[in-house]
C-alpha cells in the first residue's frame, strides 16, 4: 500500500521537528573565562542575583543586582536585551544556577553563569585588590587551631540552605563532643579576607585538622551520623 504524497510529506515534517534539539541552555565558565568574555564583550550584561546586602559588600565591576530571591525578577531582567549575552553570578552558584535557566526560559539566547560564584572567582585572584581586612585574620585563624584535640571548622553563611539544616545538630556536637573534637563555625560574610585566603569555593565546607595539619576537607551537606563516622 502506498502513501499519499500529502501524507508522507506530513510525516517527514513531524519527524524532523522531533528531532529537531535546540541548545537554549545556558553555558557555566570558570572564572577566568567569565571574567575574559566580560572583557571582550561591548557593554556587558552582568547580573548580581544576591540580595543588596550581599551586593554592597562587594560585586564584579559594573554589574547589577537583581535579586533572585526577591520580587519581580522575570519583570526586572525583561529590561535586559535577549539577543546579547547576559553574564550571571551569585556567592557561590546555588542562585545564579537557577536565574540563569529561567532566563533562558525568558527568551534570553545567550547566558553564561560564574561556575562557583564570586567565592571562586576570589579565591582565583580575580577581584579588585583590597587592603581592608574584614574579618578575622589568618594569624586569628591558627590561633583557633591550637588544641590537644581534632578542630573542625566549619564554613558557612546565613542564607545558605544546606548550612541552616546542619547547623542544629553542629550546635548540639560542640557540647556533647567538647572532649574530642572543638567545633569552630566561621560565617564567610562575616570574614570574607579569610575565605579568600583559604579559597574556600562551595558552601558548607568543613575541614577537620589536628595539630593544625588538614586531615580531611568536607563540602556539601553531610549528615550528623556520617559526619560523626568522619570524626572517629
Amino acid at each position: 500500500m502506498k502513501f499519499p504524497k500529502i501524507l508522507l510529506l506530513i510525516v517527514s515534517v513531524v519527524l524532523f521537528s522531533c528531532n529537531e534539539k535546540k541548545d537554549n541552555s545556558f553555558k557555566e565558565i570558570a572564572p577566568k573565562d567569565f571574567a575574559e568574555k566580560i572583557k571582550t564583550t561591548e557593554n556587558p550584561q552582568i547580573l548580581d542575583v544576591r540580595t543588596p546586602e550581599e551586593f554592597e559588600s562587594e560585586h564584579i565591576d559594573n554589574a547589577a543586582n537583581v535579586n533572585w530571591n526577591g520580587e519581580g525578577f522575570a519583570e526586572k531582567v525583561a529590561t535586559y536585551d535577549k539577543s546579547k549575552p547576559v553574564f550571571v553570578y551569585c556567592l557561590s552558584g546555588g542562585r545564579s544556577k537557577k536565574a540563569a535557566a529561567k532566563l533562558n526560559e525568558l527568551g534570553f539566547t545567550n547566558v553564561y553563569e560564574l561556575e562557583g560564584g564570586i567565592m571562586k572567582w576570589n579565591a582565583e585572584g580575580l577581584s579588585t585588590p583590597s587592603t581592608a581586612q574584614v574579618g578575622m585574620t589568618m594569624n586569628d585563624f591558627n590561633d583557633l587551631l591550637t588544641s590537644d584535640k581534632k578542630v573542625l571548622v566549619d564554613f558557612y553563611a546565613e542564607w545558605c540552605g544546606p548550612c541552616k539544616q546542619m547547623e542544629p545538630y553542629l550546635l548540639k556536637m560542640q557540647k556533647e563532643m567538647a572532649d574530642k573534637v572543638v567545633i569552630i563555625r566561621i560565617d564567610v560574610d562575616k570574614n570574607k579576607t579569610l575565605a579568600t585566603q583559604m579559597k574556600i569555593e562551595q558552601l558548607p565546607t568543613m575541614v577537620l585538622y589536628e595539630n593544625k595539619a588538614v586531615q580531611k576537607k568536607l563540602i556539601g551537606y553531610i549528615s550528623e551520623e556520617d559526619l560523626k563516622k568522619q570524626l572517629q
